[in-house]
């Protein structure tokens, strides 16, 4: 049986987004009466940040000066997002979150205690700094520079790394360590392999 909660997690340029969006649609061909929830933390910050009240002022200053957004507004986003849209019979794919070990806490408890969800599966894209650094200037955002990427990347190493060992060690998650430095069907490949055969 598919697990009802996927969790996309690695740094910067990984392929989560590429990775959950082709999970979705293997979803969607192999269960057709399954709804999927998409739950992308960072869009609903990019939307919130949009809205004219003090809060989102704020956070739009933290955005527009590259520093990471505090796990409150996090976790206000993807809560509120659970709180509206889940019925108790969707597959979530989180896309984006956790960013903090406290922030996984949080999720864990909002999937275990709150919906009582078993088993959820964490997808961890692993690809080094160098590769992920590559594959961001090879975007060629208007935004993005190497001392910037630099920075996103040492949040990953203090903040989302603990977050991935935590799911490690954890005996509550299943957890798949992928391979990321290759190309995109070859990982989708391996994960659908290991998601639908476990």
């Amino acid at each position: 049986m598919t697990p009802q909660v996927f969790i996309f997690i690695g740094r910067s340029g990984c392929g989560k987004g590429t990775q959950a969006t082709l999970l979705m649609e293997e979803i969607k061909k192999r269960e057709p009466a399954r709804e999927v929830l998409y739950l992308q933390t960072g869009a609903l910050i990019r939307e919130f940040i949009k809205e004219e009240n003090y809060s989102a002022r704020r956070a739009k200053e933290i955005y527009d000066a590259g520093d990471r957004q505090p796990d409150f507004l996090a976790v206000n986003m993807w809560s509120n997002f659970l709180f509206k849209r889940f019925t108790g019979k969707e597959i979530i794919i989180a896309d984006g979150t956790p960013r903090s070990l406290d922030e996984a806490r949080m999720l864990d408890t909002a999937l275990d205690w709150m919906y009582g969800i078993k088993n959820p599966a964490v997808m961890y894209l692993n690809v080094s700094d160098n590769w992920s650094i590559k594959r961001l200037l090879a975007r060629g955002r208007m935004d993005d520079n190497e001392e910037d990427i630099r920075e996103r990347l040492q949040w990953f190493e203090t903040d989302v790394l603990p977050a991935v060992e935590w799911y490690r060690n954890n005996k509550y998650y299943t957890f798949f360590d992928i391979n990321g430095e290759r190309n995109i069907e070859e990982i989708h490949r391996e994960m659908t392999d290991k998601i639908f055969n476990f």
